[in-house]
C-alpha cells in the first residue's frame, strides 16, 4: 500500500508564496504521474498541476504562470511552488499518484490565502 503525505500548507496573505511537498512511501519515479489537486469548500476537486514520469508538466489555466510543479529525487517528493497567491487559491490541496493499477491519494494539506 503506497502512502502519500502532503505538507507545507498554511495561512498566507494575498501575493505571498507557499511550497507544498508530497512525500511518497514508494519511489516517486515509479509512478506514471503525480499530481496536485485542490478542493475548496462547496466545490468539486480540481486539477492544479501534474508531472509525468518523463517530466512532462501540465497546469490548470488558473495557476499557469504562478505555480510550478517539480520532482526532488533526493527527498523523493513532488513539490508545488505557489507564488502570487490569491484568495481563490484557498483550498485543501491533495497529492495523487497514478500507476497502471491503483491510484493513490494523500490526506491533504490546507492552504488559506487571506485578502
Amino acid at each position: 500500500q503506497v502512502q502519500l503525505v502532503e505538507s507545507g500548507g498554511g495561512l498566507v496573505q494575498t501575493g505571498g508564496s507557499l511550497r507544498l511537498s508530497c512525500a511518497a512511501s514508494a519511489m516517486i519515479t515509479s509512478f506514471y504521474a503525480v499530481g496536485w489537486y485542490r478542493q475548496a469548500t462547496g466545490k468539486q476537486r480540481e486539477l492544479v498541476a501534474t508531472i509525468t514520469r518523463g517530466g512532462i508538466t501540465n497546469y490548470s489555466d488558473s495557476v499557469k504562470g504562478r505555480f510550478t510543479i517539480s520532482r526532488d529525487g533526493a527527498r523523493n517528493t513532488v513539490d508545488l511552488q505557489m507564488n502570487s497567491l490569491k484568495p481563490e487559491d484557498t483550498a485543501m490541496y491533495y497529492c495523487k499518484a497514478e500507476t497502471r493499477g491503483p491510484t493513490y491519494w494523500g490526506r491533504g494539506t490546507l492552504v488559506t490565502v487571506s485578502s
